[in-house]
């Protein structure tokens, strides 16, 4: 192409053409291979599931991939409990679709689940309405403590 170029017999005609239509030639397959980069790298951590979900699928848009490929990127940045748990299921998700709508579902049941045994742990209710620390030993109406 260069040569082409250099002749004067090349469709282009200077160096500033030359880069913009290797640019609309090839920038379509460098943002491919950019997104499926990131779906190769994100993970959800800390976070819930939605907001993951919510990454990966604006990462998923333009990647190319597509249902497996998908998936298999989608369950493997995910916590392993929550993969584990949905893999082990008597029916296991098999779209993207559905994954990603029970992950979000298991990790707001987990996260729920989570707060209120806490609430539990921390309070335990006496006798007469207020609630008192666990461990310390609860004291009944008439001063007895309770074991």
């Amino acid at each position: 192409m260069l040569d082409e170029l250099a002749k004067g017999e090349s469709e282009v005609e200077s160096v500033e053409q030359l880069f913009t239509k290797i640019r609309n030639d090839f920038g379509e397959t460098l943002e491919e291979e950019r997104k499926i980069e990131q779906l190769r790298t994100i993970e959800q951590g800390r976070r819930t599931c939605d907001k993951y979900m919510q990454e990966f699928k604006k990462v998923a848009r333009g990647s190319g991939y597509e249902e497996r490929p998908l998936i298999k990127e989608f369950k493997r940045g995910l916590n392993g409990g929550i993969r584990r748990k949905l893999a082990e299921a008597e029916e296991p998700p098999t779209t993207i679709g559905e994954w990603q709508e029970r992950v979000v579902r298991l990790d707001r049941n987990q996260r729920q689940s989570r707060i209120e045994e806490r609430t539990l742990e921390r309070n335990v209710a006496c006798p007469g309405g207020n609630a008192q620390p666990r461990g310390g030993g609860s004291y009944g109406g008439r001063g007895e403590q309770i074991t």
